[in-house]
């Protein structure tokens, strides 16, 4: 049984700073903290720290701020820390030199169930996707991303009306009991790693690609239910889009964030506007209507569908369009 575990911890966002502080919070030595190096942002250019980074300057942990993994100065200082553990959450693909380097191995904290949706985004697409639950797992880092043996896998249950960015929340919460309960399987020595070729035998297995643009605009002819699961899936970052376009050709482009659906018969052309101009959107699709309940026009404030009623008077023949 292993008395005193040093720690590495590679992470960039907000998911992956709650991580650290339950590790830290557990009583784990995390020798050195790995982030991305700091880059301008917003309207002013100003340099920004991640969240990482800012949780490690509070701690007074050691950072490194690579701008390649493979270079041979960031591997030696990496080395000199000696740490017996490597930890990955929300953090770029690490070479076989940096993940091999830990005599105990090197695991990643994965928001799904894996070996389901592997990649970028497992959060967005299991709600995009209709599904009734997900999870976290952890897994031991090899040659293919997202592929290692598991470790542990925790479920979570998916309410039929949950974003993105609330299951976000749930998610990171339960990571921080996660994390470390797979720190404590590795230090006593009682891990069982199961291969995912084994675990996925029979399924068909779902992606989590890195969401585009394109993706993000809603497609009107989709039926109800999908177009909801699109909406919430994508909210709040980096939230679905639509442009609604009039009759005399004026065009507003807008993110939207909440939806409500009214399955219904409708003979309505698919992607016209309902609105009385004062309390409610509604968007037509081929089995009902998506009604638009969180807004945010190009320009302005994410606001409810009654406050942009106020400021804009839909007159005349409404439709949606991506183009």
């Amino acid at each position: 049984m292993e008395k005193n575990i040093r720690i590495a911890y590679f992470g960039t966002p907000e998911f992956a700073a709650s991580q650290l502080e339950a590790i830290l919070a557990a009583g784990y030595e995390v020798a050195v903290v790995v982030t991305m190096p700091d880059k301008p942002a917003g309207r002013g250019r100003k340099i920004q720290y991640s969240d990482v980074k800012i949780v490690a300057l509070a701690h007074g942990l050691p950072l490194l701020q690579p701008e390649k993994l493979r270079d041979e100065a960031f591997l030696e200082q990496l080395a000199s820390y000696h740490a017996d553990l490597f930890i990955v959450v929300a953090f770029r693909m690490l070479p076989a030199v940096v993940w091999q380097m830990p005599r105990l191995g090197t695991f990643n904290l994965h928001a799904s169930l894996l070996p389901q949706y592997r990649g970028a985004a497992p959060i967005n697409f299991a709600i995009i996707n209709g599904e009734t639950e997900t999870g976290l797992t952890t897994f031991f880092l090899n040659e293919e991303i997202d592929k290692g043996a598991v470790i542990m896998r925790e479920k979570v249950a998916i309410r039929h009306d949950e974003s993105a960015g609330e299951l976000h929340d749930e998610l990171m919460a339960l990571g921080n009991t996660v994390v470390v309960e797979t720190i404590k399987k590795i230090e006593n020595g009682e891990v069982v790693a199961l291969p995912q070729d084994e675990m996925a035998e029979g399924m068909v297995l779902k992606p989590a690609p890195k969401i585009t643009k394109e993706f993000c605009n809603v497609d009107w002819s989709q039926d109800c239910q999908h177009v909801y699961n699109h909406i919430r899936g994508l909210s709040p970052y980096p939230a679905a889009h639509t442009r609604l376009v009039s009759d005399n050709g004026e065009a507003i482009d807008m993110k939207v964030y909440s939806s409500e659906m009214e399955p219904c018969q409708t003979q309505m052309e698919v992607g016209n506007i309902v609105t009385d101009n004062k309390k409610y959107l509604k968007v037509a699709v081929k089995d009902g209507f998506i009604h638009l309940t969180m807004v945010q026009q190009a320009g302005k404030k994410a606001m409810p569908i009654a406050d942009f009623l106020r400021g804009t008077t839909l007159n005349g023949y409404w439709k949606t369009s991506n183009e």
